[in-house]
């Protein structure tokens, strides 16, 4: 069975850099008529170029990647596609950037498998440990601006004076949560968001 040698390209709607990887793409080489590209984020894997991809890939078929993070950026999700494709559809996977995380190079025993997976696991974990660090990073900034009475976004409605009496009282279950809400005049997303905020 003759082998097909496929790419696959992804940047972020914000970031228009997809000349850059479709460069290393061909350069491998890969025929631009078989290059996919999304333009979206990478948070998961429902991308339209993506699963167009995948369905028309079969058992030998090489797919050609600048950098593992193009793959997608949620680390479990990305160890589970990595299993389908090797695995499953049994496809090689060549990352350009990242010459261990080569399938082809394997000669498929149990130690170049072991290798390639665990290269692929320590990588995922320090891109999505890094995405979890700029969070926290960005959590603690805003809350250290609250903190210095800077303001974000629309204040929105002013939370009722009875809302923590009232609150009270529903959570020591003395009136219902429709009871609740009509006595506030508030809906049920107002309500559950600012009893958490609240402690309640």
């Amino acid at each position: 069975m003759e082998k097909t040698v496929y790419g696959y390209i992804r940047v972020s709607t914000r970031e228009q850099n997809e000349t850059r990887q479709k460069i290393a793409l061909e350069n491998f080489p890969v025929l631009e008529k078989n290059i996919y590209m999304d333009k979206q984020s990478g948070k998961d894997f429902n991308r339209k170029e993506y699963q167009k991809l995948v369905k028309r890939m079969r058992k030998k078929d090489v797919l050609i990647i600048q950098s593992i993070d193009r793959l997608g950026r949620n680390y479990e999700e990305i160890l589970e596609q990595w299993r389908i494709l090797t695995k499953e559809k049994k496809i090689d996977i060549v990352v350009l950037d990242m010459p261990l995380l080569d399938t082809r190079n394997k000669d498929k025993d149990l130690i170049g498998t072991f290798v390639s997976d665990l290269v692929l696991q320590i990588l995922s974990y320090v891109a999505q440990n890094e995405r979890e660090n700029i969070r926290k990073r960005q959590a603690e900034g805003i809350a250290a601006a609250k903190e210095r009475g800077v303001h974000f976004g629309n204040p929105g409605r002013p939370v009722p004076e009875s809302f923590e009496k009232v609150a009270g009282k529903w959570r020591r279950q003395e009136i219902g949560l429709s009871e609740a809400l009509k006595e506030l005049n508030v809906g049920r997303t107002y309500f559950y968001q600012h009893v958490k905020k609240m402690g309640l």
